[in-house]
Order: structure tokens, then C-alpha cells, then sequence
């Protein structure tokens, strides 16, 4: 078995995701923008905790806390084509669709949440995702996270349980930056893209392939 796992923000997408996410729901419900108003405080706090995932949990829930399920399927429905129409990388669209014509399973892992990333994996035909969780109460969002953040070692969590679901697969990885190291170097294969200089040398550094194939 081939697998292959694929980053999704500057791995795939050319940008962040959740702020333009979030931001682009919130300029449709103009009441929401004052979430951003409490921003500062959670990102004054982030210099002393660095607690990434917190600081995560603190902007959906100032933002979306309390939207149905339903008003977030209609926004995913008219975000996600748009995001994967005007905002992906060619070279990540040609390697997924070169792994899907061999018959590889497809795997997108993120640290972004279950809001939508599932999503995008269904519009691009993967298999399977690996995201950070998002707490619902009933039809509602709640907004807090269910599951560590899906970032650095905890990504290396994750390709060790792959490992152990599937002792005799080999792992293919693709990753833009130095928290997707760890997770690569756990991998047959890996690859970083579009990547900053020191991200390069990290990776030059340890055995990791630079670009695409």
C-alpha cells in the first residue's frame, strides 16, 4: 500500500486558511467582525503561553461560537470551490492527481480544523483527513478543540499511528515549512515545498528532498 500525505496551508492552499475562512463567513454576518475585537488580548497572551492551539480555540470561538451546522455546510459549499479554484499551487494539483492514477491513498493532514478541511479533501479526492477537531453542541458550534492541535510532534503522532494501522505501507510526505520536519523524517519519502530559506536548510540538513518531484 502507497500512501501519501499532504499538508494543506502553503502545502496545497498558497495561503492561510482559517483567518480567510473565518474572515470571509464573518464579512457575510457583520456582527461577528466584532469577534476580532478581542484578538489582542489572546494574542497578548499567546507570547507567554505559545500555545498555538489555544489561540486557535480563542478565534473560532470569539467568531463562530453559536453558528448551525447547516449555515457552516452553505458556507463551505461556496468557500471551497472558490479557495481550490483561484488559491492552490498547480504543482500540488499535477502530484495529486499523479498519486491518484497509481492508486495511492490520499491523505490530508492539517492542523486546520474539521470546519472545513474535510471538505477539501472530498473536492480533491482524497482518501482520508487528519485535521485539529472542533467541539459542536448539537446543531451549534461550540468552538472548542476536541483534539490537540494537529501541528509539529503532534503531526509525527499521527504518522506513527499510520504506521501501526498499516505496518506495510509506504509513506510518501509533502510539507512547506520546519513544523512539518518532524513528521517528514518519519516518512519513506518526503518532500518540502515551497518552503522559506531556513526551512530548507533544516530539511537539507536531515535527508529531506527540496521540491516537488
Amino acid at each position: 500500500m502507497q500512501i501519501a500525505l499532504f499538508d494543506l496551508d502553503g502545502t496545497i492552499t498558497r495561503r492561510d486558511t482559517l483567518v480567510a475562512y473565518i474572515f470571509g463567513f464573518c464579512l457575510r454576518h457583520p456582527r461577528r467582525l466584532l469577534g476580532f475585537l478581542l484578538m489582542p488580548w489572546h494574542l497578548a497572551g499567546f507570547l507567554v503561553h505559545r500555545d498555538r492551539g489555544r489561540l486557535k480555540q480563542a478565534l473560532i470561538q470569539a467568531t463562530l461560537s453559536g453558528v448551525s451546522r447547516e449555515e457552516m455546510a452553505r458556507w463551505n459549499k461556496r468557500w471551497v470551490p472558490r479557495l481550490l479554484a483561484r488559491a492552490t499551487h498547480a504543482e500540488a494539483r499535477r502530484q495529486l492527481e499523479a498519486h491518484r492514477s497509481t492508486g495511492d491513498h490520499l491523505i490530508l493532514m492539517s492542523a486546520s480544523p474539521d470546519l472545513y478541511v474535510p471538505a477539501i479533501a472530498r473536492a480533491l479526492g482524497m482518501n482520508e483527513t487528519i485535521c485539529t477537531g472542533v467541539r459542536w453542541d448539537g446543531v451549534y458550534l461550540d468552538g472548542k478543540l476536541t483534539t490537540p492541535n494537529r501541528r509539529d510532534e503532534e503531526k509525527l503522532r499521527c504518522v506513527q499511528m499510520l504506521r501501526q494501522r498499516n505496518p506495510d505501507a509506504t509513506l510518501t510526505a509533502y510539507g512547506n515549512s520546519s513544523a512539518d520536519l518532524p513528521h517528514m523524517r518519519a516518512c519513506d519519502r518526503a518532500c518540502l515545498v515551497n518552503a522559506s530559506g531556513s526551512a530548507v536548510r533544516q530539511a537539507s540538513a536531515s535527508g529531506v528532498n527540496i521540491g516537488w518531484p
